[in-house]
């Protein structure tokens, strides 16, 4: 019905060029991703900036902010890669940041989704593995490759475990980007069906009196939304850091 009513619930993921920029036949233009990526980047920047300026006892709410996502992802951490984890905290804290503000932006009415694009999600993840890998044959060189040898396997089996293991390894990247990429477009497509519908009803006459329905829906849909935003950043900062612990204690 939406897409009858002229209303395409896939529009509000299009990439659309802002300024049209092509070097060599290549297109590089300044598109609408990349301005709200600009903006997602000038957000947290602020927040950390004036959170940060000044260590007031009593903390205003920019301070506890930026003190909560401190404390968060430094526990995050710790938890999952140990306390020599945290010399990747600036890492794992700005992929936490850029995920979190681009999903709650998303929410916002108009904005552009930017982890609903999977070049992007998938950017990030083989940025998360190729540290881990990068980090591991750095601090470990060979012995990094005992991550795919589980201790206390058979001689027999050895052959078959290494080849799911490193199955597993090659398919983290897929599913780190594929997991945040569906859940945002899979609840935007569901919330702009939903709000066509409710405009749908409300020029419909008689039906009118039914829209309060899919209204409510919508509202119930927008903060549960809200709650998948959040959880997604921390699904993702958390197996970041998890991968990272692959690469620190290989082989453990």
């Amino acid at each position: 019905m939406a897409a009858e009513q002229g209303i395409d619930p896939i529009h509000q993921f299009r990439v659309e060029p802002i300024i049209p920029i092509h070097i060599g036949g290549v297109d590089v233009s300044f598109t609408n991703s990349a301005l709200f990526m600009l903006i997602i980047v000038g957000l947290a920047s602020l927040l950390m900036v004036f959170g940060t300026s000044r260590n007031a006892l009593v903390p205003s709410r920019l301070q506890s902010a930026a003190e909560m996502g401190y404390e968060f992802v430094a526990s995050t951490i710790k938890t999952a890669a140990g306390t020599e984890g945290m010399r990747f905290f600036p890492f794992v804290f700005s992929i936490f940041i850029f995920v979190l503000f681009s999903n709650l932006l998303g929410l916002v009415p108009y904005a552009f989704t930017v982890t609903s694009q999977i070049v992007v999600t998938f950017a990030l993840a083989i940025l998360v593995i190729g540290t881990v890998i990068g980090y591991g044959v750095y601090r470990h060189g060979a012995h990094f490759l005992h991550l795919f040898v589980p201790s206390g396997v058979s001689p027999l089996l050895l052959p078959f475990i290494v080849l799911i293991e490193v199955i597993s390894f090659v398919s983290r990247p897929i599913s780190l980007s594929v997991r945040l990429f569906a859940n945002m477009l899979a609840g935007h497509i569901t919330l702009k069906v939903f709000g066509a519908f409710v405009a749908s009803l409300l020029g419909a006459g008689a039906f009118a009196v039914i829209a309060p329905l899919p209204l409510a829906m919508t509202v119930i849909l927008t903060g549960f939304e809200l709650l998948v935003a959040v959880l997604q950043a921390y699904v993702f900062a958390i197996l970041t850091c998890v991968y990272l612990n692959d690469a620190i204690h290989p082989g453990h």
